[in-house]
């Protein structure tokens, strides 16, 4: 079984794919917003070192959001078409998710905050299972300080982890950071979006290319502007 997956929720593109419940290579880079200026030569790069040939590929997995409106359609729209185009199917997953799924192994609750822009992020709770980590509670659209505020009156020790940590460092000050020597960390990676597509497209937990649909937690700026000057 051969997985392409990507994820654009954030400024860094993450690319992988995987055979068989391997992944066979991963690609992370920052883009800013050349999103889909850099995404398919990123795809086409990884399959050609991989050996994955397009035409062998059984499902498209793809990053969710919630994360940057504009990043969100590229990857999205991207998926979409090359999933109708090889006629496979197509696995969405959260790209908070993907940030919380690695970090199972330290045993702690987890707090993904995300990088929401006009001074709110985007975050979702996660608890450690045998399964892997379990969300708690709905995704979510907060101030920083907000979150900041309830995990301090909080005793279950949340860590918190995520770009939107870094972007807010003086709202997460007092609260239990994780530390990692690779940034990489802190933003959706391509591996385990691999994984749990590998683990769902088993369970034939997919669908049409046409009902994937990004993650909004609120409107674009775009939209808002438009309201503002009565259009």
């Amino acid at each position: 079984m051969s997985i392409l997956g990507f994820d654009t929720a954030t400024q860094r593109v993450a690319v992988g794919v995987g055979r068989g419940g391997q992944v066979l290579g991963t690609r992370s880079l920052a883009v800013e917003r050349q999103h889909a200026e850099q995404l398919v030569p990123t795809i086409r790069d990884l399959c050609q070192e991989s050996s994955i040939e397009l035409s062998s590929l059984e499902v498209i997995a793809v990053g969710l959001g919630p994360g940057l409106f504009t990043g969100l359609r590229v990857g999205i729209t991207t998926a979409r078409t090359m999933a109708q185009a090889l006629d496979i199917p197509v696995i969405g997953v959260s790209s908070l998710d993907l940030v919380a799924h690695p970090l199972v192994g330290i045993g702690r609750p987890v707090v993904v905050v995300a990088n929401a822009r006009r001074n709110e992020i985007y975050c979702a709770r996660y608890i450690p299972t045998k399964d892997g980590m379990k969300r708690e509670g709905d995704y979510e659209v907060l101030p920083p300080d907000v979150l900041a505020a309830e995990l301090a009156e909080n005793d279950d020790q949340w860590l918190v982890v995520g770009d939107g940590v870094l972007a807010h460092a003086d709202a997460f000050a007092n609260c239990d950071r994780f530390e990692s020597d690779d940034d990489h960390a802190m933003y959706p990676s391509a591996a385990p979006l691999v994984a749990i597509a590998d683990v769902r497209m088993r369970r034939q937990e997919f669908c049409d290319p046409c009902d994937v649909h990004p993650l909004y937690l609120r409107r674009s700026d775009a939209e808002i502007e438009w309201d503002r000057k009565g259009r």
